[in-house]
């Protein structure tokens, strides 16, 4: 891997953790882009439209992440955001666009966590333990 996947993959997971977890969105203005181009069906344009979101979220909102790729100026995040008020945890994959050295666009893949009972795998989502085991 190439040092700059690795400063991208870096500066996605600081981003995240700057707005998801710590709500500090002063700080978060440096990691997205003024120009940045949502393509989630379920958030408004632009950066505005993320962090407003984020804003209507309850404060104990959570991301965790177990897998992070990056390949040129993509990079890939496989996480699972809890806290925020639904029936079951989000496990998302997020794909982020970087350019010159900021968040530039994002896509998503966004399904509930399912419980022991739901998986017909029998085996969890996201990490080793179901949620309700947690």
């Amino acid at each position: 891997m190439s040092a700059l996947e690795e400063k991208n993959k870096a500066v996605v997971l600081d981003a995240f953790d700057t707005l998801f977890n710590k709500r500090d969105y002063a700080a978060a203005e440096r990691f997205w882009s003024p120009g940045y181009i949502q393509h989630s069906a379920h958030i408004a344009p632009g950066r505005e439209g993320l962090f407003d979101l984020v804003r209507s979220l309850p404060p104990d909102l959570r991301h965790e992440y177990e897998l992070v790729m990056a390949q040129g100026d993509m990079v890939m995040v496989r996480g699972r955001f809890s806290g925020h008020a639904q029936a079951a945890p989000w496990i998302a994959v997020d794909f982020l666009r970087i350019q010159d050295g900021v968040l530039a666009e994002h896509w998503d893949v966004i399904e509930q966590e399912a419980t022991r009972e739901q998986s017909l795998s029998h085996l969890p989502m996201y990490g080793d333990h179901f949620p309700e085991e947690r």
